[in-house]
């Protein structure tokens, strides 16, 4: 495989679990080598590891085996990825509060490989609310979780906190090198994107500058994702690539019924575009001559697309976009609860870099949970990674 996993061991009584992990990882045809904290070596010795992994065992920071590197930061630059297996509440906690006080931690500080935490412990200390607490702070930081699976546990419970088993790792490991990530596969995502244009005749019609950009970079990023997505969307000259199937429309209630059609069969919709409130009442069929004087027009709401969903979208995931120009927080808020939306996703359009147009965009995502999650200026492809592991996060939490 030629990639090189470094193994980060901490105490408790599924170390012998991390033992069989460095064999299945070893003849997978990866380069292991391992860090035990000082209370995993309480288990099991550092010899046995050396054996399995064939490598050298660290478990000092201070004990430095070549003098020509720094031990930690030699290794966190060496792994292609870090898993911590088995992974005490304590470790977890420590990583979560940035505590860097052994050689696992501040390895793992010091590195920019992704990092996979396998926990393991009693029922009761995986349902502690400390331990969710510090859980949740890790997945936001970009860490990852094998979850562990229900059973029999050392201290006589039966539930979940068992370390999953050495072959599913080792198998997760080998998917990871081998087939793209998909935390998305086979689900349906409905995106909607641009503006629309409200005709007044043939030749003129109300608009505004939306590009379509963040929308597209949405429905782009979940098709990779593995997700089966459909992007509807209002007048841009964006292209995407052939596995999203593409709608094109013009007006509000264009967008309204294609959106329409596709809600049924959606898992989740991420309503991107920025859809006119108000349509003239009349169009006309020719071009309308100027006059003297002032011309008044008179305009209708148009169907609010997003309440809709709201008001009919049972188990189904919804996020919004709120674009704002000033009380960001209030009106992006009160268009999370009105519309019974899951998420919104906010912005200040008069902000320099995440206004309509831009490559890039700063914004802050609302959850129905209360939850705050504030991005600095990123490009709207980053921006869409970033919603979308939100997306990811709630929808299993709904299931």
């Amino acid at each position: 495989m030629n990639k090189n996993i470094l193994l980060c061991v901490s105490g408790g009584i599924a170390v012998y679990k991390a033992a069989a992990l460095t064999s299945k990882l070893v003849q997978a045809g990866f380069q292991v080598k391992v860090i035990m904290t000082e209370s995993a070596t309480e288990f099991v010795t550092p010899l046995t590891f050396q054996a399995l992994s064939r490598n050298p065992v660290f478990t000092d920071t201070f004990d430095e085996k070549e003098a020509s590197v720094i031990a930690h930061i030699d290794l966190a630059d060496w792994a292609d990825l870090i898993v911590v297996a088995p992974a005490t509440a304590n470790i977890i906690g420590k990583l979560a509060n940035g505590i860097v006080d052994d050689m696992l931690t501040t390895t793992i500080a010091a590195t920019k490989a992704p990092v996979w935490i396998a926990p393991a412990m009693n029922v009761h200390m995986y349902e502690n609310p400390a331990v969710k607490r510090n859980i949740e702070v890790l997945f936001k930081d970009g860490y990852r979780f094998v979850e562990p699976s229900e059973g029999y546990l050392a201290c006589g419970y039966v539930g979940k906190g068992r370390l999953e088993e050495p072959e599913t790792i080792t198998s997760l490991v080998v998917d990871y090198f081998t087939v793209p990530f998909q935390p998305l596969k086979d689900l349906s995502i409905l995106v909607t994107a641009g503006p629309t244009r409200e005709k007044l005749d043939p030749v003129r019609f109300f608009s505004n500058s939306s590009s379509g950009k963040m929308g597209f970079a949405i429905a782009e990023q979940a098709a990779k994702l593995g997700a089966k997505v459909t992007l509807v969307t209002g007048p841009t000259h964006l292209t995407t690539t052939s596995n999203i199937k593409l709608e094109r429309v013009e007006s509000a209630e264009q967008m309204y019924q294609k959106v329409m059609d596709y809600f049924p069969g959606s898992d989740i919709v991420i309503k991107s575009a920025a859809v006119a409130d108000y349509r003239p009442i009349q169009s006309a069929n020719h071009k309308m001559k100027k006059q003297d004087g002032t011309l008044t027009i008179e305009f209708e709401r148009t169907t609010d697309i997003l309440k809709t969903l709201g008001s009919i979208k049972e188990d189904k995931l919804l996020v919004g976009f709120a674009a704002e120009t000033d009380h960001i927080e209030e009106y992006a808020k009160k268009k999370l609860h009105a519309k019974n939306l899951d998420l919104v996703v906010a912005n200040n359009v008069n902000q320099e870099g995440a206004g309509f147009q831009s490559d890039t965009n700063i914004v802050t995502i609302y959850g129905k949970d209360e939850s705050i999650m504030e991005l600095p200026m990123l490009s709207k492809q980053e921006v869409a990674q970033a919603l979308l592991e939100k997306v990811e996060k709630l929808w299993r939490e709904k299931q």
